[in-house]
């Protein structure tokens, strides 16, 4: 073997290899790359929610049927000047059948929801889809006004 690489540099016409890989042009292209992200980023506008708007009402209604979520995730039920005036505890099983009770025939009595600040979210919401599913119209929050 020693023959063969010392004719090759005996001619002058041996060939190094090379182990190194030129990485210039890949990092010009990254460069190039950055600027163009860093230009056209400000460029596209963010994605925004299109959020529905609810009507503020400076008063409240009359009568009312309060349906209270509390911490520990019980359900209380109670007319608001309907007469009524006992607060009654509710399986989520039994919420249309108390409703209905307290509702009696005005069909269009709101229905307001008054969730504790511990309770979450998601709570709050399963009470507000079997109100809707019982057609109420009108469902409320109930909130502590700020200040």
């Amino acid at each position: 073997m020693p023959a063969i690489g010392q004719s090759a540099r005996a001619g002058g016409r041996g060939r190094r290899l090379v182990n190194e890989i030129n990485v210039v042009p890949y990092i010009d292209v990254m460069l190039v790359l950055l600027v163009i992200f860093m230009v056209t980023a400000p460029l596209i506008p963010p994605g925004t929610i299109d959020l529905p708007r609810a009507g503020r009402s400076n008063t409240k209604p009359d009568r009312y049927i309060e349906v209270q979520v509390r911490a520990d995730g019980g359900l209380r039920v109670r007319g608001v000047n309907t007469g009524d005036p006992s607060e009654r505890r509710v399986a989520r099983g039994d919420l249309p059948g108390a409703i209905e009770q307290l509702r009696g025939d005005d069909a269009q009595m709101p229905v307001v929801i008054s969730g504790d600040r511990s309770v979450r979210y998601e709570v709050v919401i399963e009470v507000m889809n079997a109100l809707q599913k019982m057609n109420i119209g009108r469902i409320a929050l109930m909130v502590k006004p700020a200040g």
